[in-house]
């Protein structure tokens, strides 16, 4: 049996102080609704896919975390890059990587973003600023940390932005990109999804201290934000980014929930049942569309947007199915030949 401690809700609890509510127009809200379903979406359908053998590997589904995805992403220049986590699939998604490219690359065929090698843990499009998703806990701070500094050398205005989960942050390298960060002003967000869990143990068993404080440590801000809340996030993200790239780094904490496992498949017997059965109530895609219906938008407008994302997902999964796997032979002539060459049918 679990322990005691295993057992407890590790959801963290709603930022303490008041905020006014988001100024954001609706056409915007309505956009990021837009990437919170596509997100959505596209992760419940790799969950049957993978259920159903055809996604080679293991895969990591960021459903219940939509609104940092679209609140951050959507808050980036295309001058500006990220390094994702284990758990990328969404930022990617924001940041507007074509869905047969993906749904190539996570199933592993030649047309995916990565010629198909990648797979879900490594997608990454450095013509979208997208460094890389990573199978290592924290091992994308070091990638974002160097983009940050060579926006900051090359003068490019760039900001760059860390994502990682609060398991992260006991690791050494959230601390030594923090100093580094701070001690050359570099451009940097660090964008922490909170979602409570330690991959499998509650994060408040993993690590003594707060992010808030840790930031404080090095001298580098720190925001806290309902990150279930897409239109909170956007706002936020908009504010730090921009301080960023003239201020130097800093910190985005954002409170959400993980509703799936660790990894798909994860039974989740560590996991209080209770909590599981609770998490829809704070679905940041419900709250989303109940805060457009409030603000005037028809209910027949919300359902022929989820028809299209529905429409354009089985088009890029038709897509993907159909296309050829990576060619063995190919792969040992050109593993250093880069992605460009690769997608032009070198």
């Amino acid at each position: 049996m679990p322990s005691s401690a295993a057992q407890a809700d590790p959801t963290p609890p709603a930022p303490a102080a008041a905020i006014p509510a988001p100024t954001i127009p609706t056409d915007r809200r309505l956009a990021l609704h837009r990437t919170m379903q596509t997100i959505r979406a596209t992760e419940t359908t790799l969950s049957r896919l993978f259920a159903d053998g055809e996604i080679p590997g293991f895969i990591h589904l960021s459903v219940g975390q939509e609104a940092v995805a679209a609140g951050v992403v959507g808050a980036l220049g295309p001058q500006d890059s990220f390094a994702t986590t284990h758990r990328g699939h969404g930022h990617v998604l924001a940041r507007g990587v074509k869905l047969d490219l993906f749904f190539k690359e996570i199933m592993g065929r030649a047309g995916g973003i990565c010629g198909g090698r990648g797979g879900s843990m490594h997608v990454a499009d450095l013509s979208l600023g997208v460094l890389g998703a990573n199978g290592i806990v924290g091992a994308g701070l070091p990638l974002a940390t160097g983009s940050a500094l060579a926006h900051q050398t090359r003068r490019t205005g760039g900001v760059a932005v860390a994502f990682f989960g609060d398991g992260a942050m006991a690791e050494g390298a959230l601390h030594e990109c923090l100093n580094m960060a701070a001690l050359w002003k570099l451009p940097m967000v660090f964008v922490c999804e909170n979602n409570g869990w330690s991959e499998f143990s509650p994060t408040s068993t993993q690590f003594a201290a707060t992010l808030d404080k840790l930031g404080a440590a090095f001298g580098v801000p720190h925001r806290k934000v309902d990150g279930n809340d897409v239109a909170a996030v956007a706002e936020a993200a908009a504010d730090v980014v921009e301080a960023a790239r003239g201020g130097g780094p800093r910190i985005l904490e954002c409170l959400t929930t993980r509703w799936h496992g660790h990894f798909e498949g994860d039974p989740q017997r560590y996991r209080n049942a209770d909590e599981i059965a609770g998490l829809p109530q704070n679905d940041p895609l419900r709250r989303s569309a109940e805060a457009l219906l409030a603000a005037g938008v028809e209910e027949s407008a919300l359902a022929a947007l989820v028809d299209a994302v529905d429409a354009a997902i089985r088009e890029a999964l038709e897509a993907a199915r159909a296309d050829a796997l990576p060619d063995v032979d190919a792969a040992f002539r050109d593993v250093y030949t880069p992605t460009a060459t690769l997608t032009a049918g070198a």
